[in-house]
């Protein structure tokens, strides 16, 4: 096997030089409707490689699939070529990857039979813990290259098109928008106000990061936190590490005659982001929880954009007023009620209700658990005591292992001070803990 070391630069979540000419194809129709998850304002999709069925983040930002997180998938065979290094996102130093080629890839009806793929063997680079459900892989460019794509966010689902038969329709409540491409990631002009003025600002399109809007900071622009109110926070984990800076406000964000007021904004710190700022006209970049306001369609052979309001435009943009980031890590063993089906000395059960005497039933069922592995400074949270490591219990009298990672999530971001009571597990020991919600932008 050859064994080759290549060293190529990935933002998170990637940029890379093209290699091969592998196409995907829909054999049989001009266009294939897929569902899709939406998982923390992410789109994650089925994607079948080599035989084995996957879930993938769907990436304006990548430019080859990555595979990660396949320790457990012993039926996954992939062709080894060479060895390359992956950086993304994040402070940390270049991952370790395999270079694939002449992998079957199928997403929906839509097959490629040579497709070409990064993997990537380290255990740390998983972000299932950080979503709550399996996720094995990014892919995008490839996907958005050879068709016509429809995102329909309040529907759940995508529609690829054979750009060769797609049809525009008349929209009168669209706007279409120019699009301009480096390394093979689409960006957008928009325009934003922070303070007085509106400023011009160029952005990658990013389906892969969860916020709403990130800026580069730069005083000599106005680029910088409204007022210098702004608060310190995990903004996302990277393909090198986790990512840190400044979350704030935006008086208003506008994309020609779409106007979003009071929108979020994260400000990434310069370490994170060296990489991303080597394309010296970006500005930062539009992401999921913009991005889910509209129903679009992604052209990447004209490129064109085309947004339309959906029913998600005047959503509020909402903060983490807890202080806490969560991950699904691990499982736990939590005792549960049971109906056990009784009969009498007839046979007869109780379901034919002839049977008064109940006996309740107990049984251990293996649950996920949620870990705290991030606290904001200063947070209610941390003052009210919790600690990384804590397992959240209970939430307001509810046991955790009836919800998903995503209802905590919501939770924690609800009204000013709303009453949180939390049963976490410490140390093996069950601590009761009360704190309120609180604006983190004072």
């Amino acid at each position: 096997m050859l064994k080759k070391k290549t060293f190529v630069v990935l933002f998170f979540i990637c940029s890379v030089t093209i290699f091969g000419q592998s196409k995907f194809n829909l054999p049989r129709a001009n266009s294939d409707k897929i569902k899709f998850q939406l998982i923390d304002n992410l789109i994650i999709i089925p994607v079948e490689v080599n035989g084995v069925e996957l879930s993938f983040l769907l990436d304006t930002g990548v430019s080859k699939p990555i595979l990660f997180n396949i320790t457990n998938i012993d039926t996954l065979q992939v062709n080894n070529v060479e060895t390359v290094y992956l950086r993304g996102l994040g402070g940390g130093e270049p991952v370790e990857a395999l270079k694939s080629q002449n992998n079957i890839f199928k997403i929906g009806n839509a097959i490629n039979i040579n497709q070409d793929i990064f993997v990537v063997f380290d255990n740390s680079i998983n972000f299932t813990p950080r979503l709550g459900v399996a996720v094995h892989g990014i892919i995008g460019f490839d996907l958005f290259r050879d068709f016509i794509v429809e995102i329909n966010y309040s529907s759940h689902f995508i529609r690829i098109n054979k750009p060769t038969t797609f049809e525009y329709k008349n929209c009168n409540k669209c706007e279409q928008f120019n699009l301009s491409f480096y390394n093979n990631k689409p960006y957008i002009n928009g325009t934003v106000n922070i303070d007085q003025g509106n400023l011009p600002v160029k952005l990658l399109v990013d389906t892969g990061s969860s916020d709403a809007l990130w800026l580069f900071e730069e005083e000599s622009l106005g680029m910088k936190p409204l007022n210098n109110n702004y608060f310190e926070d995990f903004l996302g984990k990277g393909l090198s590490g986790n990512v840190h800076g400044k979350r704030s406000k935006v008086k208003s964000f506008s994309l020609k005659s779409f106007v979003l007021k009071n929108v979020n904004v994260a400000f990434p710190d310069s370490t994170s982001i060296s990489y991303a700022r080597k394309h010296e006209d970006r500005n930062g970049s539009i992401s999921g929880e913009l991005l889910k306001r509209f129903n679009i369609i992604m052209d990447y052979r004209n490129a064109k954009l085309t947004l339309k309001k959906n029913n998600q435009f005047r959503s509020p943009f909402r903060y983490n007023k807890s202080g806490i980031v969560l991950e699904q890590n691990g499982i736990r063993a939590v005792k549960e009620k049971y109906f056990e089906k009784q009969t009498d000395h007839y046979g007869r059960s109780n379901e034919d209700n002839t049977v008064v005497n109940f006996t309740e039933s107990f049984r251990l069922n293996l649950r996920p658990a949620f870990s705290i592995v991030e606290l904001r400074k200063d947070s209610p949270a941390e003052r009210a005591g919790l600690l990384i490591g804590d397992v959240i219990l209970t939430i307001n009298g509810k046991g955790t292992h009836t919800m998903k990672l995503q209802d905590l999530i919501e939770i924690f971001s609800g009204e000013d001070d709303k009453l949180i009571k939390l049963v976490v597990e410490r140390n093996l020991i069950p601590i009761r803990i009360n704190f309120r919600l609180e604006n983190p932008l004072k």
